[in-house]
């Protein structure tokens, strides 16, 4: 009876792995499917939209920020995942503003802007989200030929603007994501928040006033 308790036997193992690589490797495929769509989809809505408006007027930012809401809102209920799909959204909305002529720095720096604040509108944390925004703006503007530090730049000040509006953690926690992210994130932030030294605001200073 014990002879028949052996472990699972090497062609039995060896098929589970393959059964578990192939599984990996299908969903990883099925990852980037949906990452190209969600791409694709708001690229072609974008594009539609301003050509419909004429051009990047302040009409389409609120179109373009309905966008990224409602984008962000479908990958929360549907669970495809808010960073992956944040990338998929900027990037979409800066290349669709790409193909008509918009400016993309107006547009970079408002869609990572709507992109935090949204975040945070749904209780998701902002430094992620925001991380994810930005590296969209890059990955977009690398594949039109743009200046990608100076268009980052314009993004991370968006980020930081919106995360301005949230407190102290929500600056230092997207000033970090940032940092290794965008050259110059922290002159970025200075101009910003004229009050702030090299490093994210403290809730210090401000207690030491109350003690004074």
């Amino acid at each position: 009876m014990e002879e028949t308790r052996t472990g699972a036997t090497p062609s039995a193992i060896g098929q589970a792995a393959t059964a578990i690589k192939d599984g990996i490797v299908g969903s990883l495929r099925g990852l980037d499917d949906i990452e190209t769509e969600m791409v694709h989809l708001v690229r072609n809505t974008v594009s539609q939209t301003l050509r419909a408006t004429g051009g990047v007027t302040t009409e389409s930012l609120t179109v373009i920020r309905e966008v990224v809401t409602g984008a962000m809102q479908a990958a929360d209920e549907v669970g495809t995942g808010l960073v992956v799909s944040t990338k998929s959204v900027v990037k979409g909305v800066i290349l669709g503003v790409h193909d008509v002529g918009g400016d993309v720095m107006t547009v970079a720096y408002e869609v990572v802007k709507s992109t935090v604040t949204g975040a945070a509108a749904i209780g998701a944390d902002v430094a992620p989200i925001a991380s994810s925004a930005v590296r969209g703006v890059i990955e977009a503007i690398e594949e039109i030929g743009g200046n990608v530090a100076q268009v980052a730049t314009v993004a991370a000040k968006g980020a930081l603007e919106a995360a301005g509006t949230l407190g102290n953690t929500a600056i230092r926690a997207v000033t970090d994501v940032l940092v290794g992210l965008v050259g110059g994130v922290k002159e970025v932030l200075s101009a910003v928040l004229p009050g702030s030294t090299s490093r994210a605001p403290s809730p210090e200073p401000a207690q030491h006033e109350a003690e004074a």
